[in-house]
C-alpha cells in the first residue's frame, strides 16, 4: 500500500519529570478515541503512578518486544508490530529514550521517524533537559549530566509542541504525596534535583522554548494572511572554533541563539594558518564537528594567516548576523603580541554582531600567533644567516682601512648590507643586521676607535638614520609583497569570474564541465553538488567529478551553501576564506545550471505531453470516422442477408458476403494497427529474432494483407534474415496494403528482395501518384496522409507501425520514387550470419 502522506508529530514538553506529560498525552488519546480515531499505545511509561495507569483503560496496547541484554530482559517498542497494525495514531512516550542494543534503532526518536514515514500520526513526550543544545546549561543548573539527549532539529520539526506546565511548589507537593516517585526516593529528590531554584530555572527554559515556537507560528500566520509586521530576522550564527576544549560551550551557546528565532542557522568555522602545523587537536575538532551536526548546524574549515580577517570574510560570505567567539586564553603578558582575534573581529565586524563568551579556560595561556611574514621560508633562513654573519664578515674585510678617512664609505657599505637583508630577508632580519652593523661601525670605525662612544653629533644622527632605515625598507618590502599577492589573487579571481560570465553568455549548461572547472581552478580532488531531499533531509548527489566525491557536507573539506536544500562541496584540502567569493559565484552558476536542467526537463515533458495530446486528439478525431466505414459495410451486408422478404441471387449473395469479409478484414487491420501503435508508444515491443526465409514468409504475408494483384519476386537462394516472425509479417502486410490502396486498378504491386552486402533489401513497389521529396519523411508519422487523401483509405497508422517494427528489429524503412511513377517502400534487415536457407527446410 503506497503512503501518500507523512504522519504528524505532536510533542508534550515539560520542565521536569512529574508535571503530567504522559497523563496529558493519554487524555488527548482518549478524546480522539471518543471521536472515532484509531488509536493504539505503542509504548507508555507509567512509572507505577496509579492516575496514569488508570488512563490506559479502554486503549488498545501493542505488545512490546522483549530483548535480552546483560543477563536481563527489557521491553522495547515493537516498531514492526505497530507498522503491521497501521493505526491512525500511536502513543510513543519518552522521545529521548535510548533503546536496548539489538533494537531496530539506537534512539526512540528514530523509531518515531519510521512511523511518521509510514503515515502514522505520533504523540510523544520529552523534558526540556533532554534537548541537546541545553545539555550544558541543565548540568550547570542541576549538577546532573544528561546522557540521553535529542537533537534540537527533531523537536523543531514537530508539527505541534504543547507545554505541560506546573509551578515548582505544586510539583514538589505532588512529589511529597508520592504521585511521582516511590517513598524511598522522595527525600533525596526534594533535596537535590527538585529544589525550587532548579525547577524554576528549568521551567524558564521550557517556557522560552515554547515562546520561540509560538513566535514562529505568529510570524507564519501574519505572512500567510498578508498582515503588516516587522521584517523577519533570520539569525545566521557563525561560531569560531580553535579546536580547544571551550568549543562545546561556544557551540551550544550559538545553537541556543540560532534557535530563538524562526529559521536560524548555525555555522561553525575553524580557521587554520597556512604554512604552519595545526595547533588544534584533530580529535577535538572531529568531536566538535559531530556535536555541530547533531545540533543541525554545519562545520567549515578555511585557511588564513589573518585569523580575524579570514573569519570575517567567511561571515560576510554567508551573510552572517552574529559571530560568537570565546574569550582569549592568553595571559596579560601575552597581549604584548597583539590585541587578539576577538578584539580584531569586534573592531572590523561592521554591522555583524560580535559576542564574546567566557569559559573556564579563559586567560590560561596559549597565545594567538602573530601574523606570519610574506617572505618564503627559504629566504627567511638565508636572511638570518646573512644578518648574523654578514656584519662580522664585512668588518673583517674593512679592517685594513681602519683609522683612515673612509668612515662615510664604511657606513654606506654597512647600510647597503642592511638594505639587501631588508629587501630579501624580512623585517626582523633587517633590524638584527642594522643593530649589529651600527654597533660594529661605532666600535671599529668611528673615532674614538675600540669604544662605543660617539663624539661627533653628526655621527649620532647618521647612526639613528641608519637604524631607522632598515625596518622602514623591510616594512615597505613586506607591504609590497602583500599587495603583489593580493593583486595576483585578484587577477586569478577576475579571470575565473570572466570565464563564468563568458560561459553564461555562451549558454554553456553542462554541469559536469562546470564542476570540473571548479576542481581544476582550486586544485581539489573532487567536487560535488548536493541536494537535501525528503522530510528527513537526506543529501543526494546531483552531479560530481573527481575521485571519491563527498556525499554529505560534513564529509567535505569545503562547503558552500547555496540555499536550504543545495550545497557545493569540495574535498582535497581547506581553502582560504577569501576564496569563498569566487566559490560563491561558481555555486550560483551551478544552481542556475541545475535550474535550467529542471526547466528543460519540464519543457521536454510538456512537449511530449503536447505531442501525445495531439496524437490522442487525432486518434479520437479519425478512429471514430474510420471505424464507421467497415462497420457500416458489415452491418448493411448482414442486414441484407437477414431480410426474409428479399430473395437474393447466388451472385448477389456472394457479393454481400465479400463486402462483409472485406469490411471485417479492414476492421481487423485497423484495430491491429491501433494496438501496435499503442505498444510502440508504451515502449513494450520486445522482438524475438530468429532466422527467417523470405521466400516462405513473404507470400503468406501478402495473401493475408490483400486480395489485390501482387507480384512477388523473392529468390530462394537469398540468405535468411534475423528478425521477429510476427513483427516481420506485420511490416510486410502493412506495406503491401498501403501499396494496393495507392495503385490503380488492374496494375499489380511488386514485392522483390535482394542481397546488398550483409543486409537483405525488400522493396514494395506501387504505381500510384507517388510523393514529393518533402513528404517522404512525414509519411511515416502517425495519422499522416498526403494531400487530400480520402478518409476511406485508412486512419494513417500502417506505415508508422511498419517503421516502428522495422527499427525494433534493427532494420530501416524508407521511401523512394518508383522509376516511371509511383512510390517504393524499401525495407532493410540484417542477414543471418549462417549459410543460405536450404530449399525445403523450415525458416
Amino acid at each position: 500500500m503506497q503512503i501518500s502522506r507523512r504522519g504528524t508529530l505532536r510533542v508534550y514538553l515539560g520542565a521536569a519529570p512529574g508535571v503530567g506529560k504522559t497523563y496529558a498525552m493519554l487524555d488527548e488519546a482518549r478524546r480522539r478515541l471518543d471521536r472515532g480515531t484509531d488509536v493504539v499505545v505503542a509504548v507508555v511509561e507509567c512509572h507505577h503512578r496509579p492516575q496514569t495507569e488508570a488512563m490506559l483503560a479502554g486503549l488498545e496496547i501493542v505488545p512490546r518486544r522483549q530483548l535480552s541484554y546483560r543477563d536481563g530482559s527489557f521491553a522495547e517498542m515493537d516498531v514492526d508490530a505497530v507498522l503491521a497494525r497501521r493505526p491512525r495514531l500511536a502513543l510513543v512516550d519518552e522521545l529521548a529514550h535510548t533503546n536496548v542494543p539489538g533494537s531496530r534503532h539506537e534512539k526512540r526518536w528514530q523509531d518515531i521517524d519510521v512511523l511518521l514515514d509510514a503515515g502514522i500520526d505520533v504523540i510523544s513526550t520529552i523534558n526540556v533537559q533532554h534537548l541537546e543544545s541545553l545539555n550544558d546549561v541543565v548540568e550547570s543548573i542541576t549538577g546532573v549530566p544528561q546522557r540521553e539527549t535529542v537533537p534540537d532539529g527533531v523537536v523543531r520539526r514537530a508539527d505541534q509542541i504543547e507545554l505541560v506546565d506546573m509551578a515548582p511548589e505544586a510539583l514538589r507537593h505532588r512529589l511529597e504525596h508520592g504521585d511521582v516517585y516511590t517513598p524511598d526516593k522522595i527525600d533525596a529528590a526534594l533535596a537535590n534535583y527538585f529544589r525550587v531554584g532548579n525547577l524554576t530555572a528549568l521551567r524558564e527554559l521550557a517556557l522560552l522554548r515554547v515562546a520561540d515556537r509560538v513566535d514562529e507560528y505568529l510570524r507564519a500566520y501574519r505572512d500567510e494572511h498578508g498582515m503588516e509586521t516587522s521584517r523577519p530576522i533570520r539569525e545566521r550564527i557563525v561560531v569560531a572554533l580553535t579546536g580547544g576544549p571551550e568549543g562545546d560551550t561556544l557551540i551550544r551557546r550559538a545553537a541556543r541563539i540560532a534557535g530563538r528565532g524562526p529559521g536560524g542557522e548555525l555555522l561553525a568555522v575553524h580557521v587554520s594558518r597556512s604554512e604552519a602545523l595545526s595547533e588544534s587537536s584533530p580529535m577535538e575538532l572531529a568531536r566538535q564537528r559531530r556535536l555541530v551536526d547533531s545540533l543541525g548546524g554545519t562545520f567549515h574549515s578555511v585557511v588564513g594567516d589573518d585569523v580575524a580577517g579570514a573569519l570575517l570574510d567567511f561571515a560576510r560570505g554567508v551573510d552572517a548576523t552574529r559571530i560568537v567567539l570565546g574569550c582569549s586564553r592568553r595571559t596579560r603578558l601575552e597581549y604584548f603580541f597583539g590585541p587578539g582575534v576577538g578584539a580584531g573581529v569586534a573592531a572590523r565586524a561592521g554591522d555583524i554582531v560580535t559576542q564574546l563568551v567566557t569559559h573556564e579556560h579563559a586567560g590560561r595561556g596559549r597565545p594567538d600567533r602573530p601574523r606570519r611574514s610574506t617572505v618564503p621560508r627559504g629566504r627567511a633562513i638565508a636572511g638570518w644567516v646573512t644578518a648574523l654573519l654578514g656584519p662580522p664578515a664585512l668588518t673583517a674585510a674593512l679592517m685594513p682601512t681602519r683609522g683612515t678617512a673612509t668612515l662615510p664609505v664604511d657606513m654606506l657599505l654597512f647600510l647597503l648590507l642592511t638594505l639587501v637583508v631588508a629587501l630579501f630577508g624580512g623585517l626582523w632580519q633587517a633590524v638584527t643586521t642594522a643593530v649589529l652593523a651600527s654597533t660594529m661601525v661605532d666600535y671599529y670605525f668611528t673615532p674614538p676607535l675600540d669604544t662605543l662612544d660617539i663624539v661627533a653629533p653628526g655621527n649620532v644622527f647618521a647612526f639613528a638614520v641608519f637604524v631607522v632605515m632598515a625596518p622602514a625598507v623591510a616594512s615597505v618590502v613586506d607591504r609590497a609583497a602583500r599587495r603583489t599577492q593580493q593583486a595576483a589573487r585578484g587577477q586569478r579571481e577576475a579571470e575565473t569570474l570572466g570565464f563564468l560570465a563568458g560561459s553564461v553568455l555562451r549558454g554553456e549548461r553542462a554541469l559536469p564541465a562546470l564542476l570540473e572547472r571548479v576542481r581544476t581552478t582550486f586544485g581539489m580532488e573532487s567536487v560535488a553538488l548536493l541536494r537535501r531531499e525528503g522530510p528527513r533531509g537526506v543529501w543526494t548527489s546531483v552531479g560530481a567529478v573527481g575521485a571519491d566525491p563527498p556525499t554529505r557536507p560534513d564529509a567535505a573539506d569545503v562547503e558552500v551553501p547555496i540555499d536550504d536544500s543545495l550545497a557545493l562541496v569540495l574535498s582535497g584540502r581547506t581553502l582560504p576564506a577569501d576564496t569563498r567569493r569566487v566559490l560563491g559565484a561558481f555555486a550560483a552558476q551551478a544552481a542556475l545550471v541545475l535550474e535550467w536542467r529542471a526547466l528543460r526537463a519540464e519543457a521536454e515533458e510538456a512537449r511530449l505531453l503536447g505531442e501525445r495530446h495531439s496524437v490522442d486528439t487525432a486518434l479520437f478525431a479519425t478512429v471514430a470516422r474510420d471505424l464507421r466505414a467497415p462497420l457500416v459495410a458489415i452491418k448493411s451486408g448482414s442486414s441484407g442477408l437477414r431480410a426474409e422478404e428479399v430473395a437474393w441471387a447466388r451472385a448477389d449473395r456472394a457479393e454481400l458476403l465479400a463486402t462483409i469479409e472485406a469490411g471485417a478484414d479492414r476492421l481487423d487491420r485497423l484495430i491491429g494497427n491501433l494496438l501496435d501503435m499503442s505498444r510502440l508508444r508504451m515502449g513494450t515491443i520486445e522482438p524475438l529474432p530468429v532466422d527467417i526465409a523470405l521466400d516462405e514468409v513473404v507470400p503468406g504475408a501478402v495473401v493475408r494483407a490483400t486480395h489485390g494483384a501482387v507480384r512477388v519476386c523473392v529468390p530462394e537462394t537469398l540468405p535468411t534474415v534475423r528478425a521477429d516472425p510476427e513483427l516481420f509479417e506485420r511490416v510486410v502486410a502493412n506495406l503491401v496494403a498501403n501499396a494496393v490502396l495507392h495503385t490503380p486498378p488492374d496494375t499489380p504491386v511488386e514485392v522483390a528482395a535482394e542481397q546488398v552486402e550483409d543486409r537483405i533489401v525488400l522493396r514494395v513497389v506501387d504505381r500510384g501518384p507517388g510523393l514529393p521529396d518533402e513528404a517522404k519523411a512525414r509519411v511515416f508519422e502517425a495519422f499522416a496522409r498526403h494531400g487530400d487523401a480520402h478518409r476511406s483509405r485508412g486512419v494513417g497508422l500502417g506505415l508508422a507501425v511498419a517503421r516502428g517494427f522495422a527499427e525494433a528489429m534493427a532494420g530501416t524503412l524508407t521511401a523512394e520514387d518508383t522509376p516511371g511513377g509511383g512510390l517504393t517502400m524499401v525495407l532493410t534487415l540484417p542477414a543471418s550470419t549462417g549459410a543460405h536457407h536450404p530449399e525445403g527446410s523450415p525458416p
